[in-house]
């Protein structure tokens, strides 16, 4: 370690009681709103998409608070309702044009709670709101086999229960530690050459890569290039229960839905005859899609990636009641990209099965589309997106990599003592790998012809398949399967070497340390 690293080491040690603190707060929060009566202020959604006001608000004002900006200017909520924060070093003698733009991304909404299942399933010791509640009764056993990874019994005192401790509130945090951290080493050359954007995205579960694609389509085109990005680094967590904890994710699968109508004719259930079942016929189609996945009928591979992959997440069922045909069933598909496919085949293969062809001759009406996102953001903005999502990756020899991993080996390495290093414990060893699931970095993607960003050469943006997007990796706390269930958690230890990693990045990308 040189004396910086030393003292972003020192420095992400002194102040993870406070991260932990805020991490426990944010978890914490929907918990005075989710109960509350609607005329008396409540939102039985709080923290979902869409729903993440409450969290936000904290947020910018505990920034604010232990001085993660130089002052509120520097703080404050988009259009779309991503809080973004900036920090830079004003006094470096180096002019902001020329300065490495470093982009932190982190979304703030997570998926519904379950708060009833947590408490029933745990023995009533862990809240997804409240976590922890009484050591005492840990349901341990019950934990181990719901999650991915959890470390040793005698190590459970690191543990964060609760939701969005994995995904991504841990995430988000780092980065909020880290710009504290990195505006009080200042003088210490933390901030030289290079200007931190951090993003505390919204409606990242429910409309992948949204925040960003906003800043992408209505923030940058017509930028200054201290507004560009040189490199986004996505909090995400990146561990893996096998592999280890804080990997270096440089790529990922894109996503996309695809939604299926079928409108047949209702009538009364004792005499089927009469009319057109779209339940039957489209559950006929659900089937051959799923036989088709599992012989990797029409999905393509890749080395890195992983193979792409569709199944049914979601259906409607128009009917007037029990007892009759139904009238229209719809039903979404989770389709998952890898290199090679594109969402217009991915429709293709849909429309193309022989149940749909079926279906029409036997006189039901089939509709194949991509749905678009409609929702409003808790601000009132409407996106409107195509439910598409692009796939990246950025080459493992890139710049932006090999700093990554240089930085893993100067401020997370050295901090890491007695871990087993098995399963998803730390490793002392970078490990360069790419997620399984979705993140924000979806949001970034542009197509190639698309010159409404002025993107200078030094910037290096990664050309790919027809699409560019600026280099990105992600490198946050949290184990990929202990996402999304009961028992969520993520060890506060994994949360200290992220903040010592994004304090330290910057400065060693714009080459000064």
């Amino acid at each position: 370690m040189n004396q910086l690293d030393a003292r972003i080491s020192e420095l992400s040690e002194k102040y993870l009681p406070l991260a932990v603190e805020m991490l426990k707060e944010v978890i914490r929060i929907p918990a005075d709103y989710v109960d509350k009566p609607l005329n008396q202020g409540g939102d039985p959604e709080c923290g979902l998409s869409n729903h993440e006001g409450p969290r936000l608000e904290y947020l910018r004002d505990k920034i604010i608070e232990i001085g993660g900006v130089r002052s509120a200017d520097d703080i404050g909520f988009d259009e779309y309702g991503n809080l973004v924060w900036t920090v830079s070093d004003p006094d470096d003698g180096i002019p902001d044009s020329e300065k490495r733009v470093v982009y932190f991304d982190g979304h703030t909404d997570t998926v519904r709670a379950l708060r009833d299942q947590w408490l029933s399933k745990t023995n009533g010791s862990v809240d997804s709101y409240d976590g922890v509640i009484e050591s005492g009764k840990m349901a341990r056993e019950f934990l181990r086999s719901e999650l991915g990874y959890l470390p040793e019994d005698s190590e459970w005192d690191n543990m964060v229960f609760g939701r969005g401790s994995a995904d991504q509130l841990s995430g988000v945090i780092s980065e909020a530690i880290a710009t504290k951290i990195a505006l009080e080493l200042a003088s210490e050359g933390a901030l030289k050459g290079t200007i931190i954007r951090a993003y505390a995205t919204a409606v990242e579960e429910d409309n992948d890569g949204a925040g960003p694609m906003f800043v992408m389509q209505k923030v940058l085109p017509g930028g200054e290039p201290e507004l560009i990005p040189d490199v986004v680094i996505l909090t995400e967590g990146t561990g893996d229960a096998e592999k280890g904890a804080l990997g270096i994710y440089r790529g990922q699968r894109g996503r996309m839905q695809i939604e299926l109508t079928v409108t047949g004719r209702s009538c009364h259930g004792s005499m089927p005859w009469e009319g057109l079942n779209p339940l039957e016929f489209g559950s006929a189609i659900i089937s051959e899609a799923a036989a088709k996945y599992d012989a990797r009928d029409g999905f393509l591979d890749d080395a890195f990636l992983g193979h792409g992959t569709r199944t049914a997440s979601w259906a409607n069922l128009e009917t007037p009641s029990d007892c009759a045909v139904p009238d229209r069933w719809t039903v979404r598909f989770d389709r998952r990209l890898t290199v090679g496919e594109t969402p217009d085949q991915a429709v293709k293969d849909i429309e193309n099965l022989d149940g749909v062809k079926k279906a029409r001759e036997a006189g039901l009406q089939v509709e194949v589309s991509i749905p678009r996102y409609e929702e409003p953001t808790w601000t009132g903005y409407q996106p409107g997106n195509p439910q598409v999502y692009m796939g990246w990756a950025t080459p493992e020899e890139h710049n932006v990599i090999q700093t990554a991993v240089n930085v893993y080996d100067r401020v997370v390495s050295p901090n890491i003592n007695g871990s087993p290093e098995t399963e998803g414990a730390l490793r002392k060893q970078a490990r360069v790998d790419r997620w399984i699931f979705s993140t924000d970095g979806v949001g970034f993607p542009i197509p190639e012809e698309n010159k409404s960003i002025d993107v200078s050469e030094r910037k290096e943006w990664v050309h790919a398949g027809g699409y560019k997007h600026p280099p990105m990796f992600g490198f946050g706390p949290g184990i990929e399967q202990n996402t999304h269930k009961i028992g969520e958690a993520v060890d506060q230890r994994e949360l200290r070497l992220a903040i010592a990693f994004l304090a330290r990045f910057p400065s060693v990308f714009a080459n000064v340390g």
